[in-house]
């Protein structure tokens, strides 16, 4: 009796499984749908074209019909996210769940429907960043403002410091190629990439982002550089990493392989720009420089093999990475001033102003970055919260500098699963 019982209960599962496989489809085709007419919708899709709608749009977006679509799908999926489903199918159904949810606010987005910035984080990302006051940046404008030399701005000061560690326009396509060698070398250490894996660069101007990772399928990217704007030496490395290895590219490459080709989830081959996927995505990106660049090894390198390749003096360099690290704690101004813009509180001379006084943007850095937050809005929390997120996850896991293979076995599975960040947040 107990034999037949464990043999139906498997069954069951497997038929709960194939169902939630029809809800997984479900969920490819309204995203797709939903990007026909948000251009920013889709970041990337590899799946079969039989999952995509036709091509004929409506004279009006169908905002009701596509937010009963959403609810009918999250109604349905409410039943696998139950008590008693087994572990994976709860997961992977809660996982959805909260896509679908983001799907929802970004859909009132575009039909031009705000809310507040905490509101709108809290349903395309899962969380809400904390809050810090313009005291705490002070306080750390002061601490940066003690160790630059010269007179004027904390700000003035930093540039003056900056400029001299600028990439020359025609290095950087040498030194983007070796940070990436770099990056990928480094990463291959630890994982076993898909065969065949592989990366196009692009050199683009005119973009509010200083890099991107169009994810191709198959186990290709495609890897844009903004070179309209400054590319500080530094960032060679940041980009490598975060677009590259272990970033953007290792993270798609994971999914694909792990959950879509291995286990046949379909939903993994749509990734929805605005949802919780992305802080996940852009956290462990972020997070990825530290992985793969340990402790003051980004600088070691920056000073021994990629500043003198671009033809920088190295005089000044450990003071640069002194005052960089003092510089990176002031992150988290980016999202207050997409917050006071979100909500209304400050105004775009305002957030400029933020920009460049907190987090020293060049006047042309900040006004490309001011057109970021004006398109992508809350979006920023991924960046520094995301980072922050990841970062703390592995090490209460025990994943410390000082266990490096336990950091990126962690690192991995983040990687290779559909996570919830407000669950890894309760973790």
């Amino acid at each position: 009796m107990l034999l037949a019982l464990a043999c139906n209960t498997a069954k069951d599962n497997v038929t709960t499984g194939n169902n939630l496989d029809s809800l997984a489809q479900d969920y490819v085709r309204l995203g797709l749908t939903i990007g026909k007419y948000d251009g920013d919708f889709t970041d990337a899709y590899y799946g079969p074209d039989s999952l995509k709608p036709d091509t004929v749009k409506l004279p009006q977006f169908p905002k009701d019909s596509l937010l009963a679509q959403v609810a009918g799908l999250q109604q349905k999926l409410a039943v696998f996210a139950a008590t008693g489903m087994a572990d994976s199918i709860q997961a992977r159904a809660k996982w959805l769940n909260s896509q679908l949810t983001a799907f929802a606010r970004r859909i009132r987005i575009f039909s031009g429907e705000l809310a507040a910035f905490d509101e709108e984080a809290k349903d395309l990302f899962s969380v809400t960043a904390p809050v810090y006051s313009k005291a705490y940046y002070d306080s750390l404008l002061l601490q940066l403002g003690s160790v630059l030399p010269g007179n004027g701005s904390v700000a003035e000061r930093f540039n003056k410091m900056a400029s001299k560690f600028i990439i020359p326009t025609n290095k950087i396509d040498t030194i983007f190629k070796t940070a990436i060698a770099e990056a990928r070398k480094r990463t291959l250490a630890h994982y076993n990439l898909p065969q065949g894996e592989s990366f196009t660069l692009e050199y683009v101007t005119g973009k509010p982002w200083s890099g991107y990772n169009w994810y191709q399928g198959n186990y290709k990217s495609l890897i844009q550089v903004n070179t309209g704007i400054p590319i500080f030496i530094e960032r060679a490395i940041d980009l490598a990493c975060h677009e590259g290895y272990p970033g953007h590219h290792v993270y798609n490459m994971l999914l694909e392989k792990n959950l879509y080709r291995d286990k046949n989830m379909a939903e993994i081959s749509f990734y929805p720009l605005f949802s919780p996927q992305s802080l996940i995505a852009e956290g462990s990106a972020n997070y990825g420089i530290e992985m793969a660049f340990p402790g003051r090894e980004q600088e070691e390198y920056v000073k021994t093999v990629l500043a003198p390749l671009a033809g920088l003096d190295t005089a000044g360099l450990s003071a640069y990475f002194a005052a960089l690290s003092i510089k990176a704690k002031l992150a988290y101004a980016r999202n207050e001033a997409a917050r006071g813009l979100i909500n209304n509180q400050l105004n775009e001379q305002q957030v400029l102003q933020w920009l460049t006084g907190y987090l020293m943007m060049p006047d042309k850095v900040a006004a490309t970055y001011l057109n970021f937050i004006k398109k992508y809005r809350s979006y920023v929390i991924n960046y520094n919260y995301g980072q922050d997120l990841v970062k703390q996850y592995i090490a209460l896991k025990g994943g410390t500098e000082a266990n490096p293979a336990k950091r990126w076995q962690l690192f991995e599975w983040l990687l290779s699963n559909e996570v919830i960040p407000s669950e890894l947040l309760a973790q």
